[in-house]
């Protein structure tokens, strides 16, 4: 009995070290990649920001291989960026994202050759090769924005199909709610009068009639004011009756 107990524990302990090394592993792992993500990103604006500078400060062919990497990586990281948000709720725009995976392989070996022709000595040859890095690059870039704006002229035409069924739904709505103001087609005046004074309010009958002019040779009969506890209108409360004595 007791090595059973002994062994339970002992079972026990073990699967809760393996719980914690498990967990342990993943949260280094997921601190490792937000360390990469965050290296990466850093790295990045490094790069942009060097970019920038040499297509601004320098003239000549650094200046152009300069934007030519700023306009490839520009257009390429705003179209993942556009694709990745759009599959969240697309599911269509899975299969743009496998071909923004084939074309970035493109756009990532032309970046290899304009960075290793930034360091080239020879200027006359990379003055030459400039003509055909400039074709090369707008037709990844251009691809790249094509699939870019089409990702999001599909989304806003989604988002304007549900606001046009959205707005339609609500004027059935406030149609439903306002039933009171539509009237039977064809009703003549006198059946609409009619209507009208069966749906007067209780306090509206109660109120006494003018009294006609009297009749030449009739006594007018004296104006009696009405009680006012005879015609009691409905959001006032009842008289609690007098105690006597």
């Amino acid at each position: 009995m007791e090595a059973t107990i002994v062994t339970i524990l002992a079972l026990l302990f073990l699967s809760f070290v393996a719980l914690g090394v498990y967990a342990t592993v993943k949260v280094a792992k997921a601190a490792k990649r937000g360390v990469d993500r965050t290296l990466d990103q850093a790295r990045r604006t490094v790069e942009d920001t060097t970019l920038r500078a040499k297509s601004f400060g320098q003239a000549g062919v650094a200046a152009e291989l300069a934007k030519l990497r700023l306009s490839l990586r520009g257009s390429m990281r705003a179209t993942q960026d556009a694709l990745q948000a759009g599959a969240v709720e697309d599911a269509s725009l899975r299969e743009s994202l496998d071909l923004f995976a084939r074309l970035s392989a493109h756009g990532r070996e032309l970046d290899e050759d304009l960075k290793r022709l930034e360091r080239e000595p020879d200027k006359a040859y990379v003055a030459g090769q400039l003509p055909a890095l400039t074709e090369r690059t707008e037709r990844i870039t251009g691809s790249a924005d094509a699939l870019r704006q089409a990702a999001r002229d599909r989304a806003r035409r989604f988002a304007e199909d549900d606001l046009e069924t959205l707005s339609a739904q609500i004027d059935v709505e406030t149609g439903a709610l306002r039933h009171w103001t539509t009237t039977t087609d064809g009703r003549d005046g006198r059946e609409a009068a009619a209507g009208a004074e069966a749906a007067q309010p209780a306090w509206y009958e109660s109120t006494p009639a003018p009294q006609a002019h009297p009749r030449a040779g009739e006594t007018p009969q004296a104006i009696t004011a009405p009680d006012p506890r005879a015609t009691p209108y409905p959001w006032e409360k009842t008289a609690r009756p007098e105690s006597a004595g």
